[in-house]
This record gives structure tokens, C-alpha cells and sequence, in this order.
């Protein structure tokens, strides 16, 4: 991967986090995304899977600023998210998944819709949500069910997860 393709794609992951599209990362970019994504799935904020959910951004708000916001200002800017989220996690693309856990557990039980995992149709919905442009995200989405069956395990999220956002450099 050549140097523009990589800082593209530096890019495009920085965008997809922040989702004001303010220049930073920080906690009203996760939040924001909470709420959205309560709403797509008819989920009040203060029923127990809301407020897991509000629980699970704060915990993956917190991770990432604690790896990634170097000068303690509470915002994530694109070459901090450069060098702490990408090159520091590019060894360990499962820690970026972990902080992440708490945050995608508590997603998957509202995506969850029926009780027997979450289908490829809710996690494109999700994604659309988070700002992914539709035909991709059909296309992950499917994509993510790497068996095949229907359904979507936690693990198979968390590993596209880390997959997607930690990009190893040129």
C-alpha cells in the first residue's frame, strides 16, 4: 500500500468516528452515535439496554482517548488518531477490539432484534447509522458473517472491527 492510499484510509476511519464532522474525535462523537443508533432500533435510552449501550460508548470513549489523546485535551485529533489508534495498536489489532468490546456487546443486544444473533440486514443497518455509505455497507456487512450462517457472533464483529480500523502502515 502506497503512502496516499494509507493516509486515505487513515482518513476514512478517522471520519468514521468523527461524526460531527468538527475535526476531533471526543465524547459527544460517541455519544451522538448512541443516540442514533437507539433510535434505528426503536431502544429508549434509559431501558437497560439503552443505558448499556450510553455505558459501553463512554468505556470505548475513554479507551481510545487514553490511548490516542496525547496532549489530555479530551479530543482526538486526526494525527493523534494517527499515531496513537493506528501506529501503536498496528501490533495488536485485538487491544483496539477490546476497548471496543463493552460498547459492540451492548450494540449486539439491541441489533439482536429476535434473540438468535444479529443478521447481516441489522449490522448493515447499524452501519449505515454510523455513516458508512450504503453499497459498502451491505457489502461488510454480509461479509461479517464469516461462516455463512445468517448470523453474526460477537467475535466475528470484534474481529472486523479491529480488522477495519487498525491498518498496518505502508
Amino acid at each position: 500500500m502506497d503512502s496516499a492510499e494509507y493516509e486515505r484510509k487513515i482518513a476514512s476511519r478517522f471520519a468514521a468516528f468523527d461524526q460531527d464532522g468538527n475535526g476531533y474525535i471526543d465524547r459527544q462523537d460517541f455519544s451522538g452515535a448512541t443516540a442514533a443508533l437507539l433510535a434505528e432500533f426503536s431502544t429508549t435510552a434509559r431501558c437497560d439496554k439503552g443505558q448499556a449501550l450510553y455505558s459501553g460508548a463512554e468505556a470505548f470513549w475513554q479507551g481510545m482517548a487514553g490511548i490516542a489523546d496525547v496532549d489530555g485535551d479530551q479530543r482526538v485529533t486526526r494525527p493523534e488518531f494517527i499515531t496513537g489508534a493506528v501506529k501503536r495498536l498496528r501490533d495488536n489489532p485485538q487491544r483496539f477490539a477490546e476497548i471496543a468490546r463493552p460498547f459492540l456487546h451492548a450494540l449486539i443486544d439491541i441489533a439482536d432484534e429476535d434473540g438468535s444473533g444479529v443478521t447481516p440486514s441489522a449490522a448493515e443497518r447499524v452501519l449505515k447509522v454510523l455513516g458508512v455509505e450504503p453499497t459498502l455497507a451491505a457489502r461488510v456487512a454480509v461479509g461479517l458473517d464469516g461462516d455463512g450462517d445468517g448470523r453474526i457472533t460477537e467475535e466475528e464483529i470484534l474481529s472486523g472491527f479491529a480488522a477495519y480500523f487498525v491498518t498496518p502502515e505502508p
